[in-house]
């Protein structure tokens, strides 16, 4: 007879790796209680920030971890948001793909899994359905408690029921530490190549893993769900949305753009988030580069009648696509 408590140690260790595994034995509602286990990645790469202190730092190492933090945000607000999310313009399969792994580099779980949160995050913005409200469940909740939940865990499948028809990306959202992991170990790579071959630079294998992917990554984290958490605390409405969302500068400058977040709420299924000319929006500017070049095509624009703030609640609430 399987030991109960062994059996779910287990599991827990092969979810690292196949974050599916087990999907039939899970509960219709497991609660929002803390899987310890199961977030004990997400614990480590915080905890090994603290590497700095041995490994020192170099010009080579931290502007290496400065740049995968822009490309990879670029990533998340262009590719998860934008495209897998709001589908706000297209792309053919193949860079759809390339779009979804460059995400999925970012440590943020797969693009379905992302995608499928964040729609149901419109769906019920700033209600008790809400996963991280923090209006209804506090600032630590919205920002960070929500994902260490169980209920929070699998992917939200009847959200992306447009995504479910490629394999490539059902296989890369179960499979989502793989990308990171390759990356990782690239980087430790990357760096022991330079101590051999430009020993100038000063840098090594472990100080480029631990700079280039723990310290961008956990930095990456955080910037990207101070939108859950902060812009609904902080900033300006220029729209009355159903819900909390704030324009906050700060934010747009540190998410390349997503700091407009009432003018999200307010019109979703826009390419871009800044609405006027002084609202700097780096992700849409990349995404209108990547247009011309002939990546991607559609770019979805703000209507001028959407753009104008005088704008009923009534209305507002009929502009909720997910």
């Amino acid at each position: 007879m399987s030991n109960p408590i062994r059996s779910k140690f287990l599991l827990a260790i092969l979810r690292w790796v196949d974050s599916e595994a087990g999907a039939d034995a899970l509960p219709a509602d497991p609660g929002n209680r803390t899987e310890w286990l199961r977030i004990a990645p997400f614990i480590i790469l915080h905890g090994m920030c603290l590497g700095v202190i041995w490994v020192g730092a170099s010009g080579i190492a931290v502007a290496t971890a400065a740049g995968l933090y822009l490309v990879r945000m670029f990533a998340i607000t262009g590719f998860y948001h934008r495209y897998f999310s709001h589908k706000t313009y297209q792309t053919n399969r193949f860079w759809q793909f390339l779009f979804a792994v460059l995400g999925n580099a970012a440590v943020q779980r797969g693009p379905l899994w992302w995608a499928s949160h964040h729609r149901h995050h419109h769906r019920f913005a700033d209600t008790e359905e809400d996963p991280h409200s923090p209006t209804r469940h506090g600032f630590w909740w919205s920002h960070i408690g929500w994902l260490t939940s169980a209920r929070h865990f699998p992917t939200r499948t009847r959200y992306v029921k447009d995504w479910l028809r490629f394999p490539e990306l059902v296989w890369l959202n179960r499979f989502d530490t793989l990308v990171p992991f390759l990356l990782a170990l690239a980087l430790y790579g990357f760096g022991s190549l330079l101590k051999v071959y430009a020993p100038d630079l000063g840098t090594n294998g472990p100080q480029m893993l631990i700079w280039g992917f723990f310290v961008s990554s956990t930095v990456l984290f955080h910037a990207t769900v101070t939108i859950n958490s902060l812009d609904h605390m902080v900033g300006s409405r220029r729209y009355p949305t159903p819900d909390t969302s704030r324009n906050n500068a700060l934010l747009a400058l540190v998410t390349l753009g997503e700091g407009w977040h009432n003018n999200h709420h307010h019109y979703p299924i826009s390419a871009c988030q800044g609405f006027f000319w002084w609202e700097i929006d780096v992700t849409y500017y990349l995404l209108k580069l990547m247009s011309w070049l002939g990546i991607v095509r559609g770019l979805r624009p703000v209507p001028e009648h959407v753009r104008r703030p005088a704008v009923s609640l009534e209305a507002s609430e009929t502009q909720r696509p997910l």
